[in-house]
């Protein structure tokens, strides 16, 4: 018998909500067979079956919110094992609760264990991978043999350093080896025990915070919303951005009118095709041979060092039901305006109906958050780490400009570059910016 459990599909990942089961109990699955649909805060995605064999027990009903990582979801009878119990529907009400063999209590993963990894336990439990790339379940040893529970990038990062996992104490879940404890072997240090898995908490959450009566607003004057997973990751990241991040704005305008003539030529050009290029693709593409022009502001903090990365992977911000999500254009210095506009407009697509999958939206070196559609002239936005900059774009609007002595007329837009300091100095941020005022205003020089 073996217990499918909620699988971690973001490094993250603390909990999801289990939208929809494509099984029933009594089904036979294969390995590769899509069994549910799990939702995070920023996406949902399949899960597939690692063994084949019979769904025994349903453990969490549809619908349910808040099931934690590793918590067991499903029963399945391997093939050639014993006899499958009399097939039984979960009861909502019941979902969550044990079947009469008791399996041990999942524990959260801990902040920063390694996604996609199916988390064993002594007792032979496994877990469901969800479709993620290079996600692989933990194989089993030879009937007999006994088992070292490990993750994947544990027995990798052992092997490369010629370390034996059976002389490793593992302070993962359930005494799982994991990254951390190969690192601190090869160091020659011991890892101490690991503290019972929490919940990362922000600042803010750590503090005690007051009721809304406490602070003179009384009760039944408001109504309250309660927050959902992806408000949740949302206030973590930003108040530890606000917390960790040493950050300065850099503000610029820059004249348009040339920008918008270009992109009306454009897009009569591709009208033919069904393309049509916004004022933020240009943005996006001008950004990314910026940061090309000024790697340095290409980069990102970390405690061993300053990556300098070789491609500008630009993040575009997309509002979505309930809160904002980041995907990301992939080497948007290779691509052409069409191309930026083709995958943009997919990409936006996709967030709003929260199908985008993770490498989609994690990561990147840069981002660009556009608020001019709703008229707002500036704004700096907090840095998405690890990122080390990102821009904000306000409306373009007509002002009057000063050239060669005479006062005029120009459509002119504001752009704030909010700086990690720890990564981009000043003068880099304002480099970047010098990069990056000629292409909007001469986007002929982005075409040749």
């Amino acid at each position: 018998m073996t217990d499918i459990l909620m699988p971690a599909l973001s490094p993250t990942m603390e909990e999801g909500v289990l939208a929809k089961w494509h099984v029933k109990v009594g089904d036979v699955v294969k390995a590769g067979d899509v069994i549910a649909e799990i939702e995070t805060d920023k996406a949902t995605m399949e899960v597939e079956a690692v063994d084949e064999g019979q769904i025994t027990d349903i453990l969490v009903a549809e619908g349910s919110e808040g099931v934690k990582v590793n918590t067991p979801i499903a029963r399945l009878a391997e093939e050639g094992g014993s006899a499958a119990p009399a097939p039984r529907a979960a009861e909502p009400a019941k979902a969550a609760a044990p079947a009469k063999t008791e399996a041990p209590k999942a524990e959260p993963a801990p902040a920063g264990h390694e996604s996609g990894d199916a988390v064993a336990t002594p007792d032979g439990i496994k877990s469901a991978v969800a479709l993620l790339p290079n996600a692989a379940a933990t194989p089993a040893k030879a009937s007999g043999e006994a088992r070292i529970f490990s993750s994947p990038l544990a027995r990798r990062l052992a092997k490369a350093a010629g370390l034996d996992l059976a002389t490793l104490k593992g302070t993962g879940p359930h005494g799982r080896i994991v990254k951390a404890d190969v690192e601190a072997a090869g160091k020659g240090g011991a890892k101490p025990a690991a503290a019972p898995a929490t919940a990362p908490s922000s600042g803010i959450e750590a503090r005690k915070v007051q009721s809304l009566a406490d602070m003179g607003i009384p009760d039944g004057s408001y109504d309250l919303i309660p927050l959902d997973g992806m408000r949740k990751a949302i206030a973590r990241r930003m108040v530890g951005a606000i917390q960790n991040v040493p950050h300065f704005p850099l503000f610029i305008d820059v004249e348009i009118d040339a920008l918008l003539a270009a992109r009306a030529r454009v897009n009569a050009l591709l009208e033919p095709k069904g393309i049509k290029v916004s004022v933020n693709d240009f943005v996006i593409k001008a950004a990314a041979m910026a940061l090309k022009a000024v790697p340095e502001a290409n980069a990102s903090y970390s405690p061993e060092g300053i990556a300098m990365h070789h491609n500008a992977d630009v993040a575009m911000a997309v509002a979505i039901d309930g809160g904002l999500i980041t995907p990301i254009v992939f080497k948007a210095e290779t691509k052409s305006l069409s191309q930026i506009a083709v995958e943009a407009k997919d990409l936006a697509k996709r967030a709003r109906d929260k199908k985008l999958k993770p490498e989609e939206f994690q990561g990147g070196t840069f981002s660009v958050s556009n608020l001019g559609m709703f008229g707002i002239k500036s704004f700096s936005s907090i840095i998405n780490e690890p990122q080390g900059a990102i821009m904000s774009v306000g409306a373009g609007e007509q002002r009057a400009v000063v050239k060669n002595g005479q006062l005029a007329v120009a459509t002119v837009m504001t752009v704030t570059l909010t700086c990690d300091h720890r990564v981009v100095d000043g003068a880099t941020g304002a480099r970047f910016l010098q990069a990056f005022k000629p292409l909007i205003e001469d986007p002929v020089t982005m075409l040749a």
